[in-house]
This record gives C-alpha cells, sequence and structure tokens, in this order.
C-alpha cells in the first residue's frame, strides 16, 4: 500500500485540461481583422479592376478613333497616358497595402481634367472620346481609398464644375445641359456606391466575425470549465481514495500511528488534499500559493522549512503547476528536521528546487537519482549521503 502512495506520489495523474482564454483572446482579436482584410482586399482588386478596365477597354479605344477631331490631341493622349501610369502605381501600392499620397495624386488627376475638357473640343465632348467622363471618378475613388467619403464627394463635385465649364463654354444649350446632367450622375453615383458599399461590407464582415469569435470564445471556456471540473472529481476521488486507505488501516488497527512511515504517509494524503484546495483559489501567484500550502502543511507537522522565492512566476496551466510540485510535495512529506523549497521564476522558465537532509535506506524514499522528462517539465533527483536534492524544471 505504501509502495502504491509513493508511485501515486511520484507519478502524479495528468488531466490534459485545456486553457483556452489566451487563446481564444486572441482568436477574437485576429478573426475580425483577418475577415476586414480579405474583405477590404477584395474591394479593392475590384475597384482597381473597374478603373484600369474601364480607362484600356473603353477609354483607349475610343481616344484613337477621334485622335484626328481634337481640339488638342497631345494633351487628350498624353494626360490619357499619365492617368493610366499614376492609377497603375495607385493601384499596385494599394494592393500591397502601401500608404498612397491621396493628395497630390487627387491634385494631378484634376488637372488633367481641366485639360482634357479643354482639349477634347465641342464635337467630342459628350463622346466616349472625352474619357475623363466615364474614368477619372474611378481613379479619384483609388486616390482616397480608405479614407472619408467626404474627400471622394469633394473630388467629385470638383470634377463636375470643371466639367460645366466647359459645357457653358460652348454656349447655353438646353440637350448638352441635359446630358451633363446624366453625366454628373454617372460619375458620382457609381464610385460613391462602391466606395460607401465595401465600408460597410467590411464593417459588417468584421462584426460578424467579432460576434462569431466571440461565441466560440464562449463556448471554448465552457468547454474548459467542465473539462476542468471534471478533472477535479477525477483527481480529489483518487486523493481521497489514497486518504481514506490510510485511515481506513488506521482504523482497523492495521496502521500504527507511531510508525514513522504511516506518518509520512499521512502527511502525503494531507498535503495532496491541501494542494488540491489550494489550486482552485484565485490568487496572484497560483505556484506560490500551491507550494506555501504544501510548506505549511510541513512547517505544523514540526519541519524547520525555508521557503525562499526569486522572480514571479508567469501564468501557468494547472497541469504544468501539478508536474512543477506533486513530486516536491511527496519528498517534502518524508523530509525530516529541516527543509528549504527554492522557487526561481522568469518569463519563460520556472525551477522549483527542494534540499533536505538524506536518511539512509530502507527509510529513504523518492525516485533513484537520475533525470527525467515529464512532458515540458524537468524532474531532477540527487543524492550524496547527506542531502537529498531534487529539481522541477519547467521551460517555455
Amino acid at each position: 500500500m505504501s509502495a502504491d502512495l509513493d508511485a501515486t506520489a511520484a507519478a502524479p495523474v495528468r488531466f490534459d485540461v485545456p486553457v483556452p482564454r489566451e487563446s481564444a483572446s486572441t482568436e477574437a482579436l485576429a478573426a475580425p481583422a483577418a475577415v476586414a482584410h480579405a474583405s477590404a482586399r477584395g474591394a479593392k482588386i475590384v475597384a482597381v479592376a473597374i478603373a484600369l478596365a474601364w480607362h484600356l477597354a473603353i477609354g483607349l479605344p475610343a481616344v484613337l478613333a477621334a485622335r484626328a477631331e481634337f481640339a488638342a490631341p497631345l494633351v487628350v493622349i498624353g494626360g490619357w497616358v499619365l492617368v493610366l501610369a499614376a492609377g497603375t502605381t495607385a493601384g499596385v501600392l494599394l494592393l500591397r497595402d502601401t500608404p498612397l499620397p491621396p493628395w497630390p495624386l487627387a491634385g494631378l488627376l484634376v488637372v488633367v481634367d481641366a485639360a482634357v475638357f479643354a482639349a477634347a473640343g465641342e464635337r467630342q465632348l459628350f463622346t466616349a472620346a472625352n474619357w475623363v467622363w466615364g474614368t477619372l471618378g474611378w481613379f479619384f475613388l483609388l486616390a482616397l481609398w480608405g479614407r472619408r467619403v467626404t474627400g471622394l464627394v469633394a473630388l467629385l463635385t470638383t470634377h463636375a464644375l470643371i466639367a460645366l465649364v466647359a459645357v457653358l463654354g460652348h454656349g447655353i444649350d438646353e440637350a448638352d445641359l441635359a446630358r451633363y446632367v446624366m453625366y454628373v450622375y454617372g460619375t458620382f453615383s457609381l464610385p460613391v456606391a462602391i466606395f460607401v458599399g465595401s465600408t460597410m461590407i467590411v464593417g459588417l464582415g468584421r462584426d460578424r466575425a467579432a460576434a462569431a469569435a466571440a461565441m466560440h470564445t464562449i463556448a471554448a471556456e465552457r468547454d474548459a470549465a467542465e473539462r476542468g471540473l471534471r478533472e477535479r472529481r477525477d483527481r480529489l476521488t483518487l486523493v481521497g481514495a489514497t486518504a481514506g486507505r490510510v485511515l481506513g488501516e488506521l482504523a482497523a488497527g492495521q496502521a500504527d500511528p507511531d510508525d514513522p512511515e504511516v506518518q509520512r504517509r499521512c502527511v502525503l494524503a494531507a498535503a495532496r488534499l491541501r494542494r488540491l484546495i489550494a489550486e482552485s483559489d484565485d490568487v496572484p501567484d497560483p505556484l506560490l500559493h500551491e507550494l506555501r500550502a504544501a510548506a505549511d502543511l510541513a512547517e505544523r507537522n514540526g519541519l524547520a522549512i525555508d521557503l525562499v522565492t526569486i522572480g514571479s512566476p508567469p501564468p501557468l496551466p494547472v497541469e504544468i503547476r501539478r508536474q512543477l510540485a506533486d513530486p516536491l510535495t511527496a519528498l517534502l512529506a518524508g523530509a525530516r528536521d529541516w527543509a528549504r523549497l527554492t522557487v526561481v521564476s522568469g518569463p519563460d522558465e520556472v525551477v522549483v528546487s527542494l534540499v533536505t537532509p538524506d536518511r539512509p535506506a530502507p527509510e529513504a524514499t523518492g525516485p533513484p537519482p537520475g533525470e527525467y522528462d515529464d512532458g515540458p517539465v524537468q524532474h531532477l533527483y540527487e543524492r550524496d549521503g547527506d542531502i537529498r536534492w531534487a529539481q522541477t524544471r519547467w521551460r517555455r
């Protein structure tokens, strides 16, 4: 029976309990950002594709077909080439999430807008050859992507005023004014709709992803709490059975209360029960709290013990804390005269050491000398005839 108790203490039963709070919180932040980024990238691709496709597929053939009819063909064609270069550069930077110089680019587009309207001539004023009507609004959109819609509206208003000056410059005609209103409506509505719609889609996607991530976080924490409760019940059953066997033997007269081995088993069972209670306490340093509980019990049983702490342990899962504390708690239960328990902590490492006087066999207990790995925790146990030294070490 004593051998079973020692084996249980030296190699505690392991229950894999998830600790989802940190990972779930990270997911709750990362998921909405990822969805928003994907939605924004999709909208950027659409805007760049529309601007370049319209400029190339509609504007270029019309410009080439009417080049002889322009008032200043070189200005119209040169402006088209300049906007193509500026728009391509803006599109590439936008898709790479590289910041654009929005207002210098917008100023360049406005200058080209005024020059092309002046150079197109009266005959090409409302034709596809006057490419700034249908194209320039999309390049305004690229220049001001991700900024407030008021900037885009201001640029489109400037574009409309430039066009109005050009129309009135050729004389007041009711038909031309009607066409002007239709062209301005088309120039305004589509880019603004894409701009506002993409912003709303990104926002809705981010909100839905945040809600889904929050639900997953709650579900993960609930599952972790349920598994933790089951694990504590299982461990309490195991520890309670161990203590029950000792108490049963004492009650039946099968164990002698004066026997040092029986006393050690009682201390060990009490220490494990006490630590099981302590590990559920809400304290800043759970590991130190659990070790202090074991040290306090040993001190109450007459052991002179020093507990030295250096640094503050990082947040550790319950399983890691058990692997660090349980082997030393088992040795502490069998210690005599004095003991020194040291905890050295850093951001990525925690080392717990126990030094006690050695005792000759057969009273000496503990694992064979050497180094052992228990998952992420290393165990080291040494004896030299005068002292017994045990250490558990966790590294991130």
